[in-house]
């Protein structure tokens, strides 16, 4: 890749991880539109717990992957919330990255990678830098023969 790739690539790496490890923190902490909506019918209190009336969110369940290392937008075991908040969003960044960049990889080196059906033969039209079709070996011989 030329320098001008990496650098584009690179620049935005580094937004991505600024965005995800510092401004991460700054989101607004009240309930997205989802949320709120599971709550439409019952009252709650500050803490958003449900204390009375009737809606979806009290059917609501933890999720199996609720006790994983990366659950609610933070980091298990770290005890800054600040902290533990913008390290989950690097390690997101940084994970989907590679994964992107490796699929992206061997995509690139399947592509390059000659097979049988790829390998060009001797009755194959090339094309010069003048666009037009160079003619086959075949078509050379025939014009030959007929002057």
């Amino acid at each position: 890749m030329r320098n001008r790739t990496w650098a584009f690539l690179a620049g935005g790496l580094l937004v991505a991880l600024l965005l995800a490890g510092v401004v991460s923190n700054y989101a607004s902490s009240h309930p997205d539109g989802l949320d709120s909506s599971l709550l439409k019918g019952c009252t709650v209190d500050a803490d958003h717990a449900i204390t009375g009336g009737s809606c979806p969110a009290q059917q609501a369940q933890d999720h199996e992957l609720a006790d994983s290392p990366l659950a609610d937008y933070g980091v298990r075991g770290v005890r800054n919330s600040f902290i533990s908040t913008g390290l989950s969003g690097v390690l997101g960044v940084l994970v989907t990255f590679a994964i992107g960049a490796g699929g992206f990889w061997l995509l690139r080196r399947r592509s390059t990678t000659p097979t049988d059906g790829d390998v060009p033969t001797d009755g194959d039209a090339t094309t010069p830098a003048g666009g037009d079709p160079a003619p086959s070996d075949d078509v050379r011989r025939r014009a030959d023969a007929a002057s």
